[in-house]
């Protein structure tokens, strides 16, 4: 059993792996295929930390607007801290007002001093940059 869960998890990597390599360039603007977000989404619910830290970094990167509330809800009640960082920062990178939002309430009322800091410097970026 440990060994078919091992395996999944490698394949799930290669996969995210190779479209974040392959899939989509910042140049073209692609958007993203949507099993490639369905499979990030999944990789969000993974009990492996570092599966569910890439995941939420590539939903980030990749704009994927149906990822907010699941990140919302990892930046709210996980009880990892760099996971909940990189929630914050993948909803930072989405940018729309309601995930911008999260961003903000973490910076406030986040129970841990680190997520609290880096989620201000997350939500003040995005003030500096909203006139360019």
């Amino acid at each position: 059993m440990q060994l078919s869960i091992k395996i999944i998890t490698a394949f799930l990597i290669f996969a995210f792996l190779t479209t974040a390599i392959y899939g989509v360039t910042k140049d073209t603007g692609k958007p993203v295929n949507e099993n490639t977000a369905a499979s990030l989404l999944t990789g969000l619910n993974s009990d492996n930390r570092g599966l569910k830290t890439s995941c939420a970094y590539f939903l980030g990167e990749f704009k994927v607007t149906k990822a907010i509330i699941p990140l919302m809800r990892i930046l709210k009640n996980n009880k990892d801290e760099k996971i909940r960082i990189a929630a914050a920062l993948a909803l930072y990178k989405i940018g729309t007002p309601m995930s911008i939002f999260a961003v903000k309430q973490a910076g406030r009322f986040d129970d841990s001093e680190r997520v609290r800091k880096l989620s201000s410097k997350f939500y003040y970026d995005y003030l500096i940059n909203l006139d360019k």
